[in-house]
């Protein structure tokens, strides 16, 4: 949707919000249909643009999204939790009601438990393992910092050695030395 777009739509949206007689708002026009123009909004009053406010406003995030594996397992995490909470309102509506089903419903809340602290824990252990392999955290003595700069120098150096055996090879071998008896 190009810019003209975007102004004919505010337009048409100005025009759908105008008050007629009573005071409520009028739609303008029946719905467009193929080939089909209605007729034009006359162009929106100050007091009508006032009215028009937009639905919401896009704000830059405060935080970067969660990496996909971190995320991933946090959603892991939040759906094994809601199942534990319900199985235990279960195990405690079946005690209070003196059902037979309040026992296993008990057991399963408990094991339901352990696999939710799990869930948590895999959330934990899935970012502390993210942020150590790509580098998140900025501080001096990260050891993936301390890998790409490793890495950074092996990839220098053996960039250096290509180019000088590339520039031996150009010369065609002449400052190498070498041992000829004729």
């Amino acid at each position: 949707m190009g810019t003209a777009e975007r102004q004919e739509a505010l337009e048409d949206g100005v025009a759908a919000r105008s008050t007629g007689d009573g005071g409520a708002p009028v739609r303008s026009g029946a719905p467009k249909a193929a080939g089909f123009e209605g007729p034009r909004p006359a162009r929106a009053t100050a007091e009508q643009q006032e009215y028009y406010r937009p639905l919401w406003i896009e704000e830059p995030a405060r935080r970067r999204r969660l990496p996909d594996p971190v995320r991933t397992a946090a959603v892991r995490a939040v759906l094994i939790i809601a199942v534990t909470l319900i199985q235990a309102t279960v195990a405690f509506l079946c005690t209070m009601a003196g059902s037979w089903l309040a026992f296993p419903m008990v057991i399963s809340s408990v094991v339901s438990t352990v696999v939710a602290t799990w869930g948590v824990l895999d959330v934990w252990v899935t970012r502390q393992m993210w942020n150590q392999r790509n580098g998140v955290v900025s501080e001096p003595s990260s050891t993936a910092r301390a890998l790409r700069r490793e890495r950074r120098r092996a990839q220098r150096q053996a960039k250096a050695t290509r180019r000088a055996q590339e520039r031996i090879a150009r010369k065609g071998g002449a400052g190498q030395l070498s041992q000829s008896h004729s």
